[in-house]
């Protein structure tokens, strides 16, 4: 496909992704209560183990109707991810076989499950990094934490981590595409390994190094359950350049 070919293509999955989200941010506005409700549970659980007062702070008269906004997008991404992450796997792979297309909705059901067990994964990590970080507060001390700054934390995190796990399925894209061959990903599985760790290092907001490992290996275990994806799959393709 032509490189302008390519852009109109990628034009046209931004804006359907981008209208996916803005039916999804109306379902993320009506939902903003009990989603607050449980962005606020960590705090709560640091208070009742610390004793210190811990609550959400919004500077500012319109920080409410900010954080509002910020919450129903944050929402959307997650209550429209079969929808961008098909067309993630329409954009990467739009040149496969009518087989291969139906190969292509079994790694976008596989995606989705991926994506959305990443965030469960942070979800359940980040009230303890809570719990560690309010260990740090002087006894007595009131914990005031700002309503914008939390949610991007919050945001981020779990964002990231759902990315990151999908990172089997935009690999096992670029094989069926020829693009990424088995044998590069052989060549490169200790990058995979350091990227891996660096990035529970830099995402996990705790100090201990039980937390960042737990996360890592989650990380490791999917790229090589793409590296044999990908290897079977240039196994097959070899029979049948071999049977030509």
């Amino acid at each position: 496909m032509p490189l302008i070919d390519h852009l109109r293509e990628l034009r046209k999955r931004i804006v359907l992704v981008a209208l996916g989200l803005l039916v999804g941010a109306v379902a993320g506005w009506l939902l903003y209560d009990p989603l607050l409700q449980a962005l606020q549970q960590p705090l709560v659980v640091a208070e009742e183990l610390r004793g210190n007062e811990m609550t959400l702070n919004f500077a500012g008269p319109m920080a409410a109707l900010d954080l509002k906004i910020k919450s129903a997008l944050f929402l959307a991404v997650f209550l429209t991810c079969p929808w961008w992450l098909y067309q993630l796997w329409a954009f990467i792979t739009p040149g496969l076989t009518k087989k291969e297309k139906r190969y292509a909705y079994g790694f976008v059901g596989a995606a989705i499950p991926l994506f959305l067990g990443g965030a469960l994964m942070a979800w359940f990590v980040f009230p303890h990094a809570i719990a560690i970080l309010s260990g740090f507060l002087p006894d007595d001390a009131t914990g005031f934490t700002n309503a914008q700054d939390y949610l991007s934390l919050v945001m981020r995190l779990l964002i990231a981590f759902g990315l990151a796990f999908l990172s089997p399925v935009v690999l096992t894209g670029l094989n069926l595409a020829g693009l990424l061959p088995a044998s590069s990903m052989i060549k490169g599985w200790r990058w995979a390994i350091l990227v891996a760790f660096t990035f529970a290092a830099v995402m996990t907001p705790t100090p201990d190094p039980w937390t960042m490992i737990l996360v890592a290996l989650p990380i490791c275990l999917l790229y090589f359950v793409a590296l044999g994806l990908a290897w079977l799959h240039d196994r097959r393709q070899e029979k049948k350049l071999a049977r030509l």
